[in-house]
């Protein structure tokens, strides 16, 4: 018996798309998987519960291979400067081309972090960037978050009481002026301001000294 004649598949012998050269296909308009967010909802955010328990789960795990609070927020710290490296080259490929370039001073990456980084994260800008006043520590930057969103699902018990889980956000900081050839030590510190704003924190963002260094040869803008 004659089989019956085969129509011709996308891909297939003889088929249309047999004469395209293998290889990566880039759509028209220009953007790739990287410029689409990881959910596609209306909103394209992700779940504040979800986030609640992946991160209560991750101090949990950080908490069991620790002895005292200091290690605990260094293994946050850890946790998230990764984050911070993958998510500087996904910010800066995000950019338009023109505007594609790796911060060059150190205003120009706090500004970068306080408005793109913190936007993508929490969907706001952080709420105020400052420069130490103490002619002696002129390395140190602060970074105020009224009302950090990991401190809002997070119950520390009063014996530990000086734990500030923010210091998985300072270890993105830090990825991110690692990444960016800034290196620094980033860490949370809790400063409320009474019943408004309790959980008040400021990052503190200590260059090191060669980067200060290169800032000194760079023209005045």
């Amino acid at each position: 018996m004659a089989s019956a004649p085969q129509s011709g598949l996308p891909g297939g012998a003889g088929g249309p798309g047999s004469s395209k050269e293998p290889g990566l296909r880039y759509p028209s308009n220009g953007k790739t998987i990287y410029h689409r967010p990881l959910n596609r909802t209306k909103t394209a955010e992700l779940s504040q519960a979800s986030f609640a328990y992946l991160f209560s789960e991750m101090v949990t795990y950080a908490q069991r291979q620790v002895k005292d609070i200091q290690e605990l927020e260094q293994k946050l710290n850890l946790q998230g400067h990764p984050i911070g490296l993958k998510l500087l080259d996904l910010l800066l490929y995000r950019e338009p081309p023109r505007t594609q370039l790796r911060p060059l001073t150190i205003i120009a990456l706090l500004h970068f972090i306080k408005q793109n980084v913190w936007q993508h994260l929490f969907g706001r800008q952080a709420d105020r960037l400052e420069k130490s006043t103490n002619p002696e520590t002129p390395e140190e930057y602060m970074i105020h978050d009224n009302e950090p969103l990991v401190n809002q699902y997070i119950s520390v018990p009063r014996e530990m009481s000086q734990l500030n889980c923010a210091a998985f956000v300072a270890g993105v900081v830090e990825g991110v002026c690692d990444g960016a050839d800034f290196p620094a030590r980033v860490t949370a510190h809790t400063v409320g301001e009474g019943d408004m704003w309790p959980g008040k924190t400021v990052f503190l963002v200590k260059f090191r000294p060669e980067v200060l260094e290169r800032e000194a040869f760079l023209p005045k803008t």
